[in-house]
């Protein structure tokens, strides 16, 4: 028997409530990811702003690998940012100790 969250005690909400601000406050926009690509692709600006640190540093020091990383980044980057999201809500929730449902 599953409970849902209007069978939550107040605190227990008030628990799930501050996790999801939390991880609003850090999640990443695709729509950014994909403007950052437009304007410092070459440079891996939307690597940097996925945390993709090493990847970044080797696409600024090779102009996005000649540009042929960069290239290939734009049909990828949705997948990546969701990957990054996914990851940085897992860490937050069990931070929390709130287990979700699996997608």
């Amino acid at each position: 028997m599953s409970l849902g969250p209007a069978a939550l005690p107040k605190w227990e909400k008030i628990r799930v409530q501050r996790a999801e601000a939390e991880y609003d406050s850090v999640k990443k926009d695709p729509r950014i990811a994909y403007g950052l690509w437009c304007v410092v692709g070459i440079l891996g600006g939307h690597r940097f702003y996925l945390g993709d640190t090493a990847r970044s540093i080797a696409m600024l020091f090779t102009f996005g690998g000649l540009g042929v990383w960069t290239l290939l980044d734009v049909f990828f980057i949705a997948r990546r940012v969701r990957t990054v999201n996914r990851t940085r809500r897992a860490a937050i929730m069990s931070r929390y100790n709130i287990l979700e449902a699996p997608q």
